[in-house]
């Protein structure tokens, strides 16, 4: 079955709805955790049923060169070969190919800011021409190219029920004229990429760019949403002020009952704020990253002035502290272990750290999305994000 989508309530322009896929449905708003290499880092799949996550994110350029497509393929497609009893989505493989050139997979790079103006002037591994991108592999230094034939190919062999276009991704140091060069040949790659999808059972989402510049927001948001049903969000941003206007730029130029997927967004207060605005689902790293470096996410009266919502773990004040990471949470790792606990195993550098850590920031991000789809239903979300921010 082709997936479908369905909006069964609002509140103003937040929206909750269901994305059935032939594995499961998807009740949104939702969070996809990102499973870059064919897993969510240190979490098993049965504790990210456990979790209630409903669907995750692969990336096609690391399935690509490892352990590659048709591997996968081979092995039953994307969900079996993880393990994964839910809905799958990929990713183009354009941020990442892109980001060989420019450096754009550093963690907030998506935005400008007076610490990135040097990437340009970092070493490109990729070239850029009409056909694709062609780059080298960051494994072993084999050159490839990814064009958008290939992209959705190795998409549909890998099998997720949601898949992207290829798309060029726009510098956030780009100038008007080079966004809109960027913007106009991602348009006719997002095209090659529709001519070339055929799996059944795949909805292919066009990917919105267009930089900090309105006028190619509007003309990208129409674009994509005059030829393809679903829409995804990306491409570089000035600031966090700047995405919040790019969104509500989309928003008002697309097709109200297609689904939107925000790529790579999930910070507590651009949850609300992108579900404000209308978006269906995101994907993010943040979670399961900060994990790894013993950054984890607490309710807003245990936070501190500089952040509201997470603290580091492996400060040595917290080495005989009773406490479970934050108090009001109802995850397996704080109903059963303690700060001091969790403290000592990252000092102790054991591996167990990560998943405790793991486990309860991405607990705690879908546990979020669920109350915030609950207000929507109740008619309350701006209470409870009043409550939060």
């Amino acid at each position: 079955m082709k997936p479908s989508f369905k909006i069964v309530s609002k509140d103003k322009e937040a929206r909750a709805g269901v994305l059935k896929t032939s594995h499961g449905d998807i009740q949104t708003p939702a969070f996809l955790p990102v499973g870059t290499q064919g897993t969510v880092k240190s979490l098993l799949p049965s504790q990210l049923e456990e979790i209630g996550i409903q669907g995750l994110l692969g990336n096609t350029y690391h399935f690509h060169l490892r352990p590659g497509e048709n591997t996968i393929a081979k092995l039953g497609g994307l969900a079996k070969w993880m393990s994964w009893n839910g809905p799958t989505m990929t990713d183009s493989g354009g941020f990442q190919v892109f980001s060989l050139g420019v450096g754009l997979e550093k963690p907030g790079v998506k935005f400008l800011r007076e610490e990135n103006t040097d990437i340009e002037a970092k070493p490109r591994l990729n070239k850029i021409t009409e056909e694709g991108v062609e780059f080298q592999s960051h494994i072993d230094g084999s050159r490839h190219k990814l064009t958008p034939e290939s992209s959705i190919k190795i998409q549909e062999k890998l099998g997720a029920d949601l898949i992207v276009a290829f798309d060029d991704l726009e510098s956030p140091l780009f100038g008007f004229e080079e966004t809109k060069e960027s913007l106009e040949r991602g348009n006719r790659w997002q095209i090659r990429s529709k001519q070339t999808h055929k799996k059944r059972g795949q909805l292919l989402y066009g990917v919105t760019h267009g930089g900090k510049f309105k006028e190619l927001r509007v003309e990208s948001a129409r674009f994509v949403d005059k030829n393809f049903d679903a829409i995804a969000l990306g491409g570089a941003h000035k600031d966090k002020k700047n995405m919040y206007e790019v969104i509500n730029w989309t928003v008002s130029n697309i097709d109200e009952e297609k689904p939107r997927h925000q790529l790579g967004v999930g910070e507590v207060d651009d949850i609300f704020e992108i579900i404000e605005r209308g978006i269906d689902t995101f994907d993010c790293v943040i979670p399961t990253r900060l994990g790894r470096m013993g950054h984890v996410f607490v309710y807003p009266p245990e936070g501190n002035k500089r952040n509201r919502f997470r603290f580091d773990i492996t400060k040595s004040k917290y080495a005989s502290s009773k406490e479970p990471l934050t108090r009001s949470c109802q995850c397996y790792v704080c109903q059963n272990f303690t700060r001091a606990y969790i403290n000592h195993l990252f000092r102790a550098r054991e591996l167990l750290a990560y998943n405790l850590a793991t486990y309860h920031n991405v607990w705690f991000i879908n546990n979020l999305v669920k109350q915030i789809r609950e207000s929507i239903f109740q008619n309350s979300f701006q209470i409870l994000k009043k409550s939060w921010l």
